[in-house]
């Protein structure tokens, strides 16, 4: 390091004390922020580098903890290596560094992030989680039943800052144009995870909306509708892939309004199974039950069977969740014979994912979580099932491969095939090395439990140890 690097701290903590090098430098010198190894570190989010360039330039740990609002021990975490996904954790180191937000692809400004991501106030963050889960509910079964069956549900989803300009008119190009990028998005979902893409969502939200001022025919406005519920919808999912929970519930909740507005009953169905599938996350499946019982309503509404055997595939899992396998295998039946029964080549886009190999997914995912909380004799069902699931999926749907090889790799665990289960826990591993989603590390806690339980063994014992450092 030159003479130049050795006295930084001296340019980048103008304002603060001369004689004390740990208080944090009131501002930091713009010119940091432009080097090509610190711009490269931004552009793709790599904060532990950000960290280390602020390090080579005499900004301790202490001061990058106070300036950013984060423990010393965090730093010294990321530092190490530890990876930042969390959007409103990046948008809180970017804010207390000063670092230009647009580096960093966080470039929106307040106005646009309060409207298409919810408002992150003092009164939201304090509720309990369990009177939040009360509220969605009683705000789906309001939209999908028209009252309000589980309670008042006055709960305003998002504010309304000033806009940006709008078109002045749209036609059907225009919505087919939103539609496209919502397919393109929800696949890089699909294959890298929420945190990779959920800004570029929000950002296409954020322009999207405005399109709900402009003039056009009755039949255009009702498609724009499902077109933004549906971008909605992917928005509450990738939040969620990240976990930014309260995020995606303000989402979905929206997704729900603009798909009862578009009249679109196999797109309600399919909000209420993904905000179902996030109390399932949280460990609550008699909340999850009953917004999958909601989504039934309306698919059974639409006619779509499609729609129809997602909701009882989810709705299976809920009822294992709760140890009650005489209902989960029902349910079972149930989604095998309206996935027989359902149109797979006229389905809608939101629904059309689900395919025959989410239907083994499914039934291997219900037997898993059997085979942990009732009987491990369903690993006779789940492995097989989860087999082909994974050998039918591709690269392009990288995320859901990685969460079934976990599953087979803890029903191996729980058959006592400790090696096999240690070889597919690995592939599990090294197939999520790319993806965003703070969900993985939740589903593979089965696997860890499991592998964790045979300590005794050398392999099952090394190969939690490479969790942990996975997982740091």
């Amino acid at each position: 390091m030159d003479t130049t690097d050795n006295t930084a701290i001296a340019r980048i903590s103008r304002g603060a004390n001369e004689d004390s090098s740990e208080l944090a430098p009131s501002r930091l010198d713009p010119e940091v922020w432009e080097g090509d190894e610190m711009r490269d570190a931004l552009s793709v989010r790599n904060v532990s580098e950000v960290y280390r360039q602020l390090r080579k330039h005499g900004v301790s740990q202490r001061q990058i903890a106070a300036m950013t609002g984060q423990s010393q021990s965090e730093v010294s975490e990321i530092l190490k290596g530890r990876q930042v996904m969390a959007y409103d954790v990046l948008a809180r180191i970017a804010a207390g560094l000063g670092i230009p937000r647009g580096y960093m692809g966080l470039a929106y400004d307040e106005a646009t992030e309060i409207q298409v991501a919810g408002a992150s106030g003092e009164q939201q963050a304090e509720e309990d989680e369990s009177v939040k889960r009360r509220k969605f509910l009683a705000h789906a079964a309001q939209v999908t039943m028209g009252a309000a069956v589980f309670g008042s549900s006055a709960e305003a989803w998002a504010a309304s800052p000033a806009r940006t300009p709008a078109p002045g008119r749209i036609g059907v190009t225009d919505v087919r144009q939103v539609e496209a990028a919502t397919r393109a998005l929800r696949a890089l979902d699909y294959q890298y995870g929420g945190g990779f893409c959920r800004d570029a969502v929000v950002a296409q939200l954020s322009w999207g909306q405005q399109m709900m001022q402009a003039s056009t025919t009755d039949g255009v406005r009702s498609r724009l509708f499902v077109a933004l519920a549906d971008l909605h919808s992917l928005a509450g999912w990738t939040s969620f892939d990240t976990g930014l929970i309260d995020s995606a519930r303000g989402h979905f909740a929206n997704a729900l309004n603009l798909a009862k507005q578009g009249d679109n009953h196999p797109l309600v169905a399919n909000i209420l199974y993904r905000m179902g599938r996030v109390y399932l996350h949280q460990e609550a499946p008699n909340d999850a039950l009953k917004l999958f019982q909601l989504g039934q309503i309306a698919a059974q509404e639409s006619g779509s069977e499609l729609a129809v055997a997602v909701l009882c595939a989810n709705e299976a899992w809920a009822y294992a969740m709760m140890g009650n396998s005489d209902q989960a295998v029902k349910l079972l039946g149930r989604t095998r014979d309206e996935f027989a029964r359902a149109d797979l080549v006229n389905a809608e886009s939101w629904v059309k994912f689900f395919t025959e190999t989410d239907v083994h997914a499914m039934v291997g995912t219900v037997h898993t979580e059997l085979a942990q909380s009732a009987d491990p004799m369903h690993t006779k069902y789940a492995i097989p099932a989860l087999s082909r699931a994974i050998d039918a999926y591709n690269d392009e749907m990288a995320r859901s491969k990685v969460f079934n090889l976990g599953m087979l790799a803890t029903n191996h665990m729980i058959d006592g095939d400790i090696d096999v289960g240690v070889r597919t826990g690995g592939k599990a591993l090294d197939s999520a090395e790319g993806l965003k989603s703070a969900r993985v590390e939740q589903r593979m806690q089965p696997l860890k439990k499991e592998a964790a339980r045979r300590s005794n063994n050398p392999d099952a014992r090394d190969f939690v140890e490479r969790m942990n450092t996975f997982f740091t």
